[in-house]
């Protein structure tokens, strides 16, 4: 529990239960994480006899990295970057996970204050947490799940050579690495991380894992865990993981797909109804808001110059701004009620989005979306039915990163629902990585991004 002005409230009970699950899993650390504007995800480690400390003055950092880019450059904004200033970071205790595949760790979330115990105006989790009350006022209880995609390597150097390149899909790639599918699946469970399926996807050496849907502030500090403990698994197989959107230029990347269900007044609103696929009408006003507010939200859930080289049309990765019943080519994929697939069950899937985003600021956008469009959103066009490409008045999403920048300064409500510190810094980041990257060619960009996410 959070006052402003005040640290977090320090539970007991709870503090009582952590200290004794660690020592059953013999923690020696824990990582104090949290997610940048880069998407690169920033940690201070304690060791385990500080715990009590930490939870009841924080850890301090500097509040620099707001201004990080992904190479770790450092850009300014009005209310980023610098060397002045410190926070403080405050562990959230029904974060903490042990890691298994590092043996002796813990991961755990923070969300970060000012020295004068206010939130942080630059921390994602905290738009994250603000988005979630906006929403429990309108009796509006929302659950995310994530897919993430990942490539392995068996190279010793920077290039990128796969560690199984039989058919996608196929049971030869688990064959060929069925110790390190074990060992992973093993892992996420040790971890209590649910998985849904895990299968070979389309490129060479790439995988899937699908999370179930949860409360969104778990579901995204359950994603950072699952992905820390892929890329060390990957480690004790002698394997090079890579999230990016890109690993080779003209190659199929690595999407990050959410999948958003939520109910209202306890019903469904993605189900139950009498709309195209089932959707009540609210489930089409947040459907109608968030297809209207894609081509910016863009810059937040594909935020890299490399996310733009993965958004190719006829290639499953959304690259049109419309929407569809069952529809893998289409920006936004209704998974509808079906036989199988009850009315709670029935979700939204975005598809364009990657792992180069902070997964916070994803889904809190995704939820100011949401929020907005209780109040009405703008009319629901007719689903797509076929792949989009060549259809007519069917809108192709941004082909760079300073086109959907563009299009995010239009998206008022969102804007202020993030606030200017925030909406700033992340903006000054991103507008630095495009400076950076001004002149370079598609295979340039690639091998600069290609081992940072």
């Amino acid at each position: 529990m959070m006052i402003e002005g005040q640290a977090p409230l320090l539970d007991e009970g709870k503090l009582h239960a952590a200290e004794t699950r660690l020592g059953k899993h013999e923690i020696d650390a824990i990582a104090l994480t949290y997610v940048d504007n880069a998407g690169i995800v920033r940690v201070k480690a304690i060791p385990v006899e500080r715990l009590d400390s930490a939870l009841r003055n924080g850890v301090g950092m500097s509040p620099v990295f707001d201004a990080f880019i992904f190479n770790d450059a450092i850009t300014q904004s009005r209310y980023s970057g610098g060397p002045m200033g410190d926070l403080r970071l405050f562990l959230d205790l029904d974060s903490l996970a042990p890691i298994p595949a590092m043996p002796g760790w813990a991961f755990g979330a923070v969300d970060r204050f000012e020295q004068s115990l206010t939130p942080h105006p630059n921390c994602s989790r905290g738009f994250l947490r603000r988005q979630l009350a906006r929403l429990a006022e309108r009796e509006i209880i929302p659950k995310m799940g994530f897919e993430i995609e990942w490539v392995i390597s068996k190279g010793s150097d920077q290039h990128f050579v796969p560690a199984t390149d039989g058919s996608a899909y196929g049971l030869g790639r688990i064959v060929d690495v069925a110790d390190y599918s074990r060992a992973l699946l093993l892992n996420l469970r040790n971890a209590d991380l649910l998985v849904e399926q895990f299968h070979p996807e389309y490129a060479p050496g790439q995988f899937e894992v699908s999370l179930p849907a949860t409360a969104p502030l778990a579901a995204v500090d359950r994603l950072i865990l699952a992905k820390t403990i892929i890329r060390a698994t990957g480690r004790t197989f002698g394997l090079t993981t890579s999230f990016a959107p890109v690993v080779e230029v003209n190659g199929v990347g690595n999407g990050g797909h959410v999948h958003l269900s939520a109910t209202k007044a306890n019903l469904p609103i993605f189900g139950g109804g009498a709309g195209p696929g089932k959707l009540t009408p609210a489930g089409a006003a947040a459907v109608a808001t968030l297809l209207d507010w894609l081509p910016g939200l863009l810059a937040i859930g594909a935020p890299s110059p490399a996310s733009y080289l993965r958004l190719v049309p006829s290639h499953w990765a959304g690259a049109f701004q419309c929407w569809g019943i069952e529809n893998r080519e289409a920006a936004l994929r209704l998974v509808a009620e079906s036989k199988l697939v009850n009315a709670n069950n029935a979700n939204l899937e975005v598809k364009c989005f990657d792992q180069s985003a902070n997964p916070y600021l994803v889904a809190g956008a995704l939820l100011a979306g949401l929020a907005t469009s209780l109040d009405g959103g703008p009319p629901l066009p007719d689903p797509v039915g076929s792949d989009p490409v060549g259809l007519p008045n069917v809108i192709r999403l941004p082909q760079s990163l300073d086109e959907s920048l563009a299009k995010l300064w239009t998206l008022k409500p969102l804007l202020d629902a993030m606030g200017p510190e925030l909406t700033e810094a992340f903006t000054a980041v991103r507008k630095a990585e495009l400076a950076h990257f001004e002149s370079a060619t598609p295979e340039q960009i690639v091998a600069q991004t290609r081992w940072v996410y």
